[in-house]
C-alpha cells in the first residue's frame, strides 16, 4: 500500500511539475508578445513621424546617368530606364537622426523608410529611428560601404517583422503575385548626394551564411565568381544580365530562425545631386 502510494505521489509530482512548467512557459509567451506588441505600437509611431517629416518626390532630370548593358536581352531594362527616380531631402531626418544616410523604396512591398549608418552592423538591431531599444530595429547600411563611392556590392539590413514593418514584406517578392507584375522588379535609393534606380535580379532564401555579404574584391574573376553564384541561388528567372562593371543593391533580413531573405539588384540609372 505504502509503495502504492508513494508511485502516486510521484506520479502526482510530476504532473504538478508539468504543470507548472507550461504555465511559466505561456507566462513568457504572453510577456514576450507584450513587449513585441509595444515595439510594433513604437514602430508605426516612429514611421508615421518620419512620413511627416518628408516627401518622397518622383523627379525627373535631364541629367540622369545610364548604366549602358550591351548584352542586356531582357526589354523590360529599357523601361526601368525611362522610370523616374525618387530624391528625399534628407536635411529634416538628420535633425532627428545623424545616422541617417538615405532612403530606400522598393517596388510592391512596404519598404520606404529612411536607412541609416553607424560603427558597427549590430546597433541598429535594437535599436529604433530615434535610438531608443527596441526589438523591431530598424533599416541600416553595412558599416564597410561607402554610400558617397558605392562598392562593388552595397548592403542594406533589417528585421523581417511579421507586421510586415521594416524588411518584413521582403518576402512578398517570393509570392507569384510579386513576381507577375514587372514593374515591381525596381529598387529607388535617395542619398544626400545621389538619386539611382537598382534592378532585382536575384532572390532567394537561403540557409544564414555570410558567403553573399562580401563588399570588395581582389580581381574581375573573383567578383564574376560572387555573381554567378549569387545569381545561380535565384528563385525567380529575372533574365538579366550582370557583369563585372555592374555595381550591386545586397537587401538581407532573415526568413526565419535558420533563413535568410536575400534580393539583389544591379544600379541602371542614376544622377548626382
Amino acid at each position: 500500500m505504502k509503495n502504492k502510494r508513494r508511485k502516486l505521489n510521484k506520479k502526482n509530482l510530476c504532473i504538478l511539475l508539468t504543470i507548472l512548467i507550461l504555465f511559466i512557459i505561456f507566462i513568457i509567451c504572453i510577456i514576450k508578445l507584450i513587449f513585441w506588441a509595444i515595439d510594433n505600437s513604437k514602430t508605426n509611431n516612429i514611421i508615421k513621424t518620419v512620413s511627416e517629416k518628408v516627401q518622397v518626390l518622383e523627379i525627373d532630370t535631364d541629367d540622369a546617368q545610364i548604366v549602358e548593358n550591351e548584352d542586356e536581352q531582357n526589354s523590360a531594362y529599357f523601361e526601368y530606364i525611362k522610370m523616374k527616380l525618387i530624391e528625399v531631402d534628407l536635411n529634416n531626418l538628420k535633425t532627428f537622426n545623424s545616422d541617417t544616410v538615405g532612403w530606400i523604396k522598393v517596388e510592391g512591398t512596404n519598404i520606404n523608410y529612411p536607412f541609416v549608418q553607424t560603427s558597427d552592423n549590430s546597433y541598429y538591431l535594437t535599436k529604433s529611428f530615434d535610438k531608443k531599444n527596441n526589438d523591431a530595429g530598424w533599416i541600416f547600411l553595412d558599416y564597410r560601404n561607402n554610400i558617397n563611392n558605392l562598392d562593388k556590392n552595397t548592403i542594406i539590413y533589417g528585421h523581417g517583422r511579421l507586421n510586415k514593418t521594416m524588411f518584413g514584406s521582403l518576402k512578398d517578392t517570393l509570392n507569384s503575385s510579386w513576381q507577375s507584375n514587372s514593374n515591381n522588379y525596381i529598387i529607388r535609393l535617395s542619398t544626400q548626394n545621389m538619386n539611382s534606380i537598382w534592378q532585382i535580379f536575384s532572390i532567394y532564401k537561403i540557409p544564414t551564411t555570410s558567403d553573399y555579404l562580401k563588399i570588395s574584391f581582389t580581381s574581375d574573376e573573383e567578383y564574376q565568381n560572387f555573381i554567378d553564384l549569387i545569381k545561380g541561388r535565384t528563385m525567380f528567372n529575372f533574365n538579366t544580365n550582370v557583369n563585372i562593371n555592374d555595381k550591386i543593391l545586397t537587401l538581407s533580413t532573415c526568413y526565419n530562425d535558420d533563413e535568410k531573405m536575400v534580393v539583389h539588384a544591379k544600379l541602371i540609372k542614376y544622377n548626382n545631386k
